[in-house]
């Protein structure tokens, strides 16, 4: 078997080092792309040699460009590589073009997809994000979700629960792996005393880079705003390019740059990065991953935009929406500081990602799903069975699987009367309602 993993940018290589090592762990043939988005030397040879991954066996060089161009340039790349290696299957992560990129030229090359953090959905269509992770999932044979609500989600659009595998999410496995490579190379010693700050105890860190954010001058300034008034807090700003360009645009830069509890320095290393979150008091954050770093590490976050792909973070307790509203992110970071019932109770929210062993569950199931012949695309040599879809309320004492053997039937959703439930094989469905495909014998 050969499992080609394609990556495209740091959050897609962090997040799949676990599932790297685990591939080699088990002595599968595999071949690493990197297409290039993120082009300069600290994010493509140094950053592997950080994380301790084996050097890519190709870089598309794509760099940067229009969505449009950037997809059109890694298609082709990509094209070229899977037609000389012929995969049995290729690893997408997340919710880049190259996962679009990836994922499109698999589905035309008939190579099955395994798309990693599956199901994922912010019902926001202006999100690029949204469309790449959809586009993914149309074109994807097994899917490697982190929780049971992403595995809802996909469940609701038609898919098939057969090929729905809930793993956890691999970031547990790699801010595990990270810290103890970081430890180990003494970046902690280091990172920390090089900003240069007194009290340690009392961090906030905060990212901003998002569009919704940075590209609105209202938002930007209210986020602003409630910042100046945080004055007992350390705020640690790594600041990403564009948002510095897009502050300095709207004249709110030297403002910013001016108080003596904001720290805005350059982007820094992961290890270093991670290092700062698992030593941070509370972090505010417009980005996706580091919502489910944050309830990992235990440290409690304010999230700066008005919906999530990341909803369990917020149903476990662990990050509170809290938009742009200069108001909203004052009196939640005041009840975290003020109120230590409230802020113990989000540290200990209990993490819906997981335990750290996605990497192994999601490579156990590629090696069954190849011993199957599952991974096989080919066209149907059989003609289609008709089927009926049907909903039933049950009131014996079945399973799932012993309904499904006895009806010849597939269960695509179960309600329990307040809720939906993910369909596993030893779910007893007695009191419950269903929605199923009954085929035809």
């Amino acid at each position: 078997m050969k499992i080609a993993t394609i990556l495209g940018t740091r959050p897609e290589i962090i997040k799949m080092a676990p599932i790297i090592d685990e591939i080699k762990e088990n002595n599968i043939d595999q071949i690493i792309i990197h297409t290039g988005q993120h082009y300069d030397q600290e994010m493509s040879d140094n950053f592997f040699r950080d994380l301790e991954i084996q050097t890519p066996d190709y870089n598309i060089h794509v760099g940067s460009g229009t969505h449009g161009k950037q997809t059109g340039h890694m298609m082709e790349g990509i094209e070229k590589i899977l037609l000389k290696e012929k995969p049995d299957i290729v690893l997408v992560q997340g919710d880049t073009n190259a996962v679009l990129s990836g994922a499109l030229v698999c589905s035309k090359l008939h190579i099955a997809v395994g798309h990693v953090e599956a199901g994922l959905r912010s019902f926001d269509m202006t999100m690029p994000e949204e469309i790449n992770r959809r586009v993914a999932d149309i074109c994807s044979s097994m899917y490697f979700i982190p929780t049971e609500n992403s595995a809802i989600n996909l469940l609701a659009e038609g898919f098939s629960r057969k090929n729905l595998i809930i793993t956890g999410n691999t970031v547990v496995d790699a801010c595990f792996r990270h810290l103890e490579i970081a430890k180990k190379r003494g970046f902690e010693e280091k990172s920390l005393k090089d900003l240069n700050i007194n009290d340690m105890d009392n961090i906030l860190t905060l990212t901003m880079h998002r569009a919704e954010n940075v590209d609105n001058k209202e938002r930007v300034k209210s986020i602003i705003e409630a910042l100046k008034e945080l004055q007992d807090m350390n705020i640690i700003f790594p600041i990403h390019p564009r948002t510095k360009n897009m502050l300095e645009k709207f004249g709110l830069f030297d403002e910013l740059n001016k108080l003596d509890h904001i720290h805005i320095i350059k982007p820094i290393g992961y290890l270093d990065f991670l290092l700062l979150t698992s030593k941070s008091t509370l972090i505010l954050t417009d980005s996706g991953g580091l919502q489910e770093e944050a309830i990992t590490l235990n440290v409690p976050a304010l999230t700066l935009r008005y919906n999530t792909e990341r909803p369990e973070t917020v149903t476990a307790g662990g990050n509170i929406l809290v938009g742009s509203n200069k108001h909203t992110i004052l009196k939640n970071t005041n009840r975290i500081l003020n109120d230590e019932k409230f802020a113990e109770k989000m540290k200990n929210a209990p993490n819906p990602y997981g335990k750290g062993n996605a990497a192994k569950k999601t490579v156990n199931s590629i090696k069954k799903y190849y011993d199957k012949g599952l991974l096989n695309i080919n066209a149907p040599e059989e003609i289609m069975n008709s089927f009926t879809r049907k909903m039933s309320q049950i009131t014996e004492d079945i399973t799932v699987d012993e309904f499904e053997s006895f009806e010849n039937a597939l269960i695509h959703m179960v309600f329990d009367g307040e809720e939906m439930i993910f369909p596993k094989d030893e779910l007893n469905l007695k009191g419950m309602t269903i929605i199923y495909d009954k085929y035809d014998i």
